[in-house]
Protein backbone atom coordinates (compact mmCIF):
# COMPACT_ATOMS: atom_id res chain seq x y z
CA UNK A 1 0.00 0.00 0.00
CA UNK A 2 1.19 3.37 -1.03
CA UNK A 3 0.51 6.17 1.82
CA UNK A 4 0.58 10.16 0.95
CA UNK A 5 0.26 12.58 3.83
CA UNK A 6 -1.23 15.39 1.85
CA UNK A 7 -0.72 19.06 3.51
CA UNK A 8 -2.79 18.32 6.77
CA UNK A 9 -0.02 15.60 7.14
CA UNK A 10 -2.91 14.01 9.72
CA UNK A 11 -5.30 13.00 6.41
CA UNK A 12 -3.55 10.26 4.49
CA UNK A 13 -4.18 9.14 0.69
CA UNK A 14 -3.65 5.61 0.48
CA UNK A 15 -3.00 3.82 -2.67
CA UNK A 16 -3.62 -0.16 -2.35
CA UNK A 17 -2.00 -1.90 -5.31
CA UNK A 18 -4.25 -3.59 -7.82
CA UNK A 19 -3.31 -7.19 -9.44
CA UNK A 20 -4.38 -7.66 -12.71
CA UNK A 21 -4.93 -9.85 -15.25
CA UNK A 22 -7.34 -11.14 -17.96
CA UNK A 23 -9.83 -12.06 -14.90
CA UNK A 24 -9.81 -8.36 -14.08
CA UNK A 25 -8.25 -7.54 -10.66
CA UNK A 26 -7.75 -7.80 -6.93
CA UNK A 27 -7.14 -5.58 -4.35
CA UNK A 28 -6.61 -5.93 -0.99
CA UNK A 29 -8.70 -2.92 0.28
CA UNK A 30 -8.07 -3.12 3.84
CA UNK A 31 -5.46 -4.36 5.98
CA UNK A 32 -5.16 -2.99 9.98
CA UNK A 33 -1.32 -3.84 10.47
CA UNK A 34 -0.51 -2.13 7.81
CA UNK A 35 -2.58 0.72 8.79
CA UNK A 36 -1.19 0.30 12.18
CA UNK A 37 2.38 0.08 10.49
CA UNK A 38 2.05 3.64 9.35
CA UNK A 39 0.40 5.25 12.79
CA UNK A 40 -3.11 4.60 11.84
CA UNK A 41 -4.34 2.61 14.51
CA UNK A 42 -8.06 3.32 14.67
CA UNK A 43 -10.23 -0.11 15.58
CA UNK A 44 -12.95 0.99 12.93
CA UNK A 45 -16.44 -0.60 14.09
CA UNK A 46 -18.86 -0.03 11.57
CA UNK A 47 -19.54 0.31 7.86
CA UNK A 48 -21.29 2.82 6.12
CA UNK A 49 -22.53 3.08 2.25
CA UNK A 50 -24.29 5.91 0.05
CA UNK A 51 -25.37 5.95 -3.11
CA UNK A 52 -25.75 9.20 -5.29
CA UNK A 53 -27.64 9.45 -8.16
CA UNK A 54 -26.50 12.31 -9.54
CA UNK A 55 -23.16 14.16 -10.59
CA UNK A 56 -22.76 16.94 -8.41
CA UNK A 57 -24.60 15.77 -5.59
CA UNK A 58 -22.72 17.10 -2.19
CA UNK A 59 -22.70 14.91 1.29
CA UNK A 60 -21.22 17.23 4.32
CA UNK A 61 -19.19 18.60 5.73
CA UNK A 62 -20.41 16.70 8.97
CA UNK A 63 -18.71 15.22 12.32
CA UNK A 64 -19.57 14.32 15.44
CA UNK A 65 -19.24 15.24 18.79
CA UNK A 66 -16.74 13.65 21.26
CA UNK A 67 -17.58 11.64 23.18
CA UNK A 68 -18.50 10.13 19.80
CA UNK A 69 -16.48 11.55 17.29
CA UNK A 70 -15.26 9.44 14.23
CA UNK A 71 -12.15 9.12 12.32
CA UNK A 72 -12.76 7.53 9.08
CA UNK A 73 -11.78 5.61 5.80
CA UNK A 74 -13.17 6.64 2.50
CA UNK A 75 -13.46 4.56 -0.48
CA UNK A 76 -15.75 4.60 -3.63
CA UNK A 77 -16.70 1.41 -4.95
CA UNK A 78 -18.61 3.01 -8.20
CA UNK A 79 -18.26 6.55 -9.70
CA UNK A 80 -15.57 9.18 -8.12
CA UNK A 81 -15.78 12.05 -5.62
CA UNK A 82 -14.27 14.72 -4.75
CA UNK A 83 -13.58 14.50 -1.18
CA UNK A 84 -12.58 16.87 1.88
CA UNK A 85 -11.42 17.35 5.07
CA UNK A 86 -11.53 20.55 6.91
CA UNK A 87 -9.45 20.51 10.14
CA UNK A 88 -11.55 21.50 13.43
CA UNK A 89 -8.72 20.82 15.84
CA UNK A 90 -8.84 24.53 17.94
CA UNK A 91 -4.70 24.46 18.30
CA UNK A 92 -4.00 22.74 15.65
CA UNK A 93 -1.37 25.18 13.05
CA UNK A 94 -4.15 23.56 9.87
CA UNK A 95 -7.38 24.74 11.91
CA UNK A 96 -9.76 26.10 9.61
CA UNK A 97 -7.65 24.75 6.15
CA UNK A 98 -8.46 21.66 4.23
CA UNK A 99 -7.14 18.99 2.65
CA UNK A 100 -8.63 17.08 -0.48
CA UNK A 101 -8.02 14.70 -2.87
CA UNK A 102 -10.18 13.10 -6.07
CA UNK A 103 -11.63 9.20 -5.16
CA UNK A 104 -12.37 7.05 -7.75
CA UNK A 105 -13.49 3.23 -8.18
CA UNK A 106 -10.90 3.02 -10.77
CA UNK A 107 -8.01 4.12 -8.71
CA UNK A 108 -9.31 2.41 -5.96
CA UNK A 109 -7.93 5.27 -3.59
CA UNK A 110 -8.88 6.13 0.05
CA UNK A 111 -8.82 8.84 1.89
CA UNK A 112 -8.20 8.76 6.05
CA UNK A 113 -9.99 11.36 7.99
CA UNK A 114 -8.80 11.49 11.63
CA UNK A 115 -10.76 12.75 14.19
CA UNK A 116 -11.29 16.48 14.99
CA UNK A 117 -11.98 17.01 11.08
CA UNK A 118 -15.83 17.30 9.21
CA UNK A 119 -15.66 15.60 6.18
CA UNK A 120 -17.79 16.12 2.53
CA UNK A 121 -17.62 15.13 -0.76
CA UNK A 122 -19.22 16.06 -3.98
CA UNK A 123 -19.99 13.19 -6.59
CA UNK A 124 -18.20 13.76 -9.63
CA UNK A 125 -19.63 11.21 -11.81
CA UNK A 126 -23.81 9.81 -11.48
CA UNK A 127 -24.56 6.74 -9.72
CA UNK A 128 -21.85 7.23 -7.24
CA UNK A 129 -20.98 4.69 -4.33
CA UNK A 130 -19.00 5.63 -1.17
CA UNK A 131 -18.41 3.15 1.64
CA UNK A 132 -16.39 4.13 4.64
CA UNK A 133 -15.22 2.83 7.89
CA UNK A 134 -16.08 4.55 11.17
CA UNK A 135 -14.22 4.02 14.94
CA UNK A 136 -17.16 5.36 16.52
CA UNK A 137 -20.99 4.13 16.56
CA UNK A 138 -23.58 6.72 14.92
CA UNK A 139 -24.96 8.82 17.34
CA UNK A 140 -28.06 11.35 15.93
CA UNK A 141 -27.81 13.34 19.31
CA UNK A 142 -23.91 13.89 18.49
CA UNK A 143 -24.16 14.66 14.80
CA UNK A 144 -22.78 17.92 13.34
CA UNK A 145 -21.49 20.07 10.34
CA UNK A 146 -20.61 23.03 8.63
CA UNK A 147 -21.31 24.61 5.78
CA UNK A 148 -20.55 22.85 2.69
CA UNK A 149 -19.59 26.15 0.48
CA UNK A 150 -18.55 28.80 3.37
CA UNK A 151 -16.25 31.17 1.91
CA UNK A 152 -14.20 31.73 4.73
CA UNK A 153 -13.45 28.03 3.91
CA UNK A 154 -12.25 28.75 0.35
CA UNK A 155 -13.05 24.94 -1.07
CA UNK A 156 -12.73 24.81 -4.37
CA UNK A 157 -15.58 22.31 -5.30
CA UNK A 158 -16.32 20.84 -8.38
CA UNK A 159 -19.98 22.16 -8.65
CA UNK A 160 -21.72 25.63 -8.42
CA UNK A 161 -23.91 26.48 -5.87
CA UNK A 162 -26.87 27.01 -7.98
CA UNK A 163 -26.05 23.21 -9.38
CA UNK A 164 -25.31 21.22 -6.65
CA UNK A 165 -27.44 18.74 -4.99
CA UNK A 166 -28.08 18.87 -1.18
CA UNK A 167 -30.08 17.76 1.80
CA UNK A 168 -32.14 20.18 3.30
CA UNK A 169 -30.26 19.61 6.65
CA UNK A 170 -26.37 20.27 5.11
CA UNK A 171 -28.19 23.95 3.37
CA UNK A 172 -28.38 24.98 6.91
CA UNK A 173 -25.70 24.15 8.43
CA UNK A 174 -23.31 26.75 10.38
CA UNK A 175 -20.81 28.63 8.48
CA UNK A 176 -17.00 27.67 10.35
CA UNK A 177 -16.89 31.43 12.37
CA UNK A 178 -20.08 30.69 13.43
CA UNK A 179 -19.57 27.20 14.99
CA UNK A 180 -19.46 25.83 18.49
CA UNK A 181 -16.34 23.33 17.62
CA UNK A 182 -16.06 20.88 20.58
CA UNK A 183 -12.50 19.76 19.38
Amino acid sequence: MEFRRLHIPDVVLIVPPRFEDKRGWFMESYNAARLAERGIKNEFLQDNQAFSCNAGTVRGLHFQRPPEAQAKLVRVLHGAIYDVAVDLRKKSATYGKFAAAKLSAKGGEQLFIPTGFAHGYCTLENETEVLYKVDARYAPEAEAGLLWNDPDLGIPWPVDSSAAYLSEKDLKLPRLRDLQNPF
